[in-house]
Parts: C-alpha cells; sequence; structure tokens
C-alpha cells in the first residue's frame, strides 16, 4: 500500500452517527468498531467508537473515533476538512449535504480569485471547506 493522508476526527460520543452521516454524504463503505468490539464489552463506552474507517468511491479515506472517557476535545479548534476539484455538481452535493444542519461561514459562491468557494461546519462541528475550480 502506498503512503496516504487523510483526516482522523475525534468526537465526544458521537462518532457513529457523524461516520454514518459521512457515509450518507459520500457513499462508499463504513468500518465501524466499537470499544466492545476490542474486549471492553463490560465497558461504560463499550457501544462508543473506538475506529471507523470511511472508504469511498471517489478515493476519499475519512477516519473517526470517540474520544475514550476523560479526553474532551473542543471541535473544529485549528483544522478544516476541505474537498477541492472541477466537478460542479459532485461538490455542490456534498456541501449541500454538510451544511444542512449545521452552520455556514463564507457561502458557496464565485470568490475574487475566480474559483467557487466556500465554508461550513456540519452539524457535529467538523469545519469543511469546498472549493470549485472554474479554470481549465
Amino acid at each position: 500500500m502506498a503512503s496516504r493522508l487523510n483526516p482522523y476526527l475525534n468526537f465526544n460520543g458521537d462518532a457513529r452517527q457523524a461516520m454514518e452521516f459521512y457515509k450518507e454524504v459520500f457513499g462508499g463503505t463504513l468500518d465501524l468498531n466499537s470499544y466492545g468490539d476490542f474486549g471492553q464489552a463490560d465497558a461504560p463506552n463499550a457501544d462508543k467508537i473506538m475506529h471507523g474507517m470511511l472508504e469511498t468511491t471517489s478515493g476519499f479515506t475519512l477516519m473517526g473515533a470517540d474520544n475514550p472517557p476523560g479526553m474532551e476535545s473542543e471541535q473544529g479548534g485549528s483544522y478544516s476538512v476541505s474537498l477541492s476539484g472541477d466537478d460542479d455538481a459532485e461538490l455542490r452535493g456534498y456541501w449541500e449535504k454538510l451544511s444542512e444542519g449545521g452552520s455556514v461561514s463564507v457561502p458557496l459562491e464565485k470568490q475574487m480569485w475566480g474559483d467557487v468557494f466556500g465554508m461550513c461546519t456540519d452539524r457535529f462541528g467538523v469545519p469543511w471547506m469546498v472549493n470549485i475550480s472554474t479554470t481549465s
């Protein structure tokens, strides 16, 4: 396998819902493993996600997990997940699904550099940037 770089998102108890949401947005194959699946069946967090991975037909890989008890995190503090390309319909479709129920900080519209760009935070607190190239 070649080396690859992909986002790994941390959640405070709603990783299952978030990863299932991203599967609805991007499609693909979702593999979820709970703490209970890895020998912690009696632990209070047994149903929480220890590791989740979504692999899409577009070649995206998105991973995520619930933080273990006592390791809370602030969502969206120092990162954004960026989607970019020139497939207008595909990227607008992702934008619509990601921004629904979340908040839009920059509407998806033509920008001074010529591309269509927007920024939103989805309903799970994950910030997204979408850039649709309009130049060849």
